[in-house]
């Protein structure tokens, strides 16, 4: 059986688990609930999940390594019971090795860290997708260049892992502009988010609309830098030639946000 992959919306720090103070109480709600029924609605429950998250930059394509890794608390500024949350999903050094085989196999330098923990990217989506914790789970850097082809040939390499049982999982937002949640932006993220559903779905063009994805309708509003939407890019290159979906949209804090699916 052959896994899709996603793209997920990771929320604002840990908003899934207080009470959200920037806006309606229900403002995330909608983002949990469809987190909550990722695993189920996939053809098979996978035996691993690879992460890449808009948290992680590394000079060249670095994955984690560590057994049991530690929780990064990325995020500042929030209550303080959200920093003592807790996701205890062990890792998997073998799955960690088999990334970096099939990325150096493709002629991407890759390296390991075996001691760096799962960042709020990882740690936060995943408590709601995974609540047991019962699913090993391998988290993999950007590159810090952000380079749109880099990213998609990554996902090219790691393809194989979706006849392995490991679901591809690209956590960052489609929209992450930090001072554009607001109804200043509501259009321009409708916008945006209308050319990125159209961009995802036609795996004829898909590529080349993320290569010059910088030319879509207000993209440097949605994305003053793309770290958030360059997982999205390891998601659509591990699919190549797959159609792609809008899996999730919701409006939050004024804008558009949404999930895709790939493949599958």
């Amino acid at each position: 059986m052959t896994l899709p992959t996603v793209f997920i919306p990771h929320g604002a720090g840990p908003c899934f688990f207080m009470d959200w103070a920037r806006g309606p109480q229900d403002t995330w709600d909608r983002t949990a609930a469809w987190l909550k029924g990722l695993i189920a609605g996939l053809p098979e429950r996978p035996t691993a999940i690879l992460v890449v998250s808009g948290h992680w930059e590394e000079p060249a394509f670095t994955v984690g390594s560590a057994e049991r890794p530690a929780l990064i608390y990325d995020y500042y500024g929030f209550p303080e019971s959200t920093y003592q949350l807790r996701f205890e999903a062990p890792g998997s050094p073998a799955l960690a090795g088999r990334v970096r085989q099939l990325l150096t196999a493709a002629g991407l330098p890759a390296a390991e860290d075996s001691a760096r923990g799962y960042d709020h990217g990882v740690f936060v989506p995943l408590k709601l997708v995974t609540p047991q914790a019962d699913i090993p789970v391998v988290q993999l850097s950007l590159r810090q260049d952000l380079d749109p082809e880099a990213h998609l040939a990554v996902g090219r390499a790691l393809a194989p892992l979706r006849d392995e049982g490991v679901l591809i999982v690209g956590s960052g937002m489609s929209w992450h502009n930090m001072g554009g949640f607001t109804p200043a932006y509501t259009a321009k993220s409708q916008a945006f988010d209308a050319w990125l559903g159209a961009a995802m779905s036609d795996p004829a063009s898909r590529d080349d609309a993320i290569r010059h994805w910088d030319q879509a309708p207000y993209a440097r509003e949605a994305h003053p830098r793309e770290e958030h939407l360059a997982p999205l890019f390891v998601a659509a290159g591990a699919a190549e030639g797959e159609p792609g979906r809008v899996a999730f949209r919701d409006t939050v804090m004024d804008v558009v946000v949404s999930g895709f699916e790939f493949g599958g």
